[in-house]
């Protein structure tokens, strides 16, 4: 990974991580390579307002036809959107995109989040150093 890249993608994470501190508890997700938090319904004004934040764009269900190509193949990698589920994008640096993806559980109780950056092109052994940061940078 470039160090620009790097740099720009380990500030977005770590203001994540700043402006949620306290709040929740991240762990790693191995099914998507992301950090995954999950919290209560009655924080999701305040958490929306964080991610409103840090992330340019949002999708929904009944807008993911229309995003980019890159964001409909996210989205797609996440299994789709469902009613009540958004997908975040930030892209800090050229050629990344982070995501994170908004999951309402069915019991209405609680959400997830999960986070992470997507790189247009990574090797093996680069995509095992973007996870060692991200965990350091989430402190999972």
């Amino acid at each position: 990974m470039q160090g620009v890249k790097a740099l720009e993608i380990e500030k977005l994470c770590r203001a994540l991580v700043n402006d949620f501190e306290g709040q929740v508890s991240w762990s790693w997700d191995n099914r998507f390579n992301a950090v995954l938090a999950e919290f209560s319904v009655d924080k999701k004004g305040s958490f929306r307002e964080i991610l409103d934040r840090h992330f340019s764009t949002s999708w929904d269900s009944a807008r993911i036809g229309d995003a980019p190509d890159r964001v409909r193949s996210i989205s797609g990698g996440l299994g789709g959107l469902m009613a009540g589920q958004l997908l975040f994008i930030a892209d800090p640096a050229e050629g990344v995109i982070v995501f994170c993806a908004w999951w309402p559980w069915g019991n209405e109780k609680t959400i997830s989040l999960r986070i992470a950056p997507c790189y247009r092109q990574m090797s093996s052994s680069e995509q095992d150093e973007q996870v060692k940061l991200l965990l350091e940078w989430f402190g999972v």
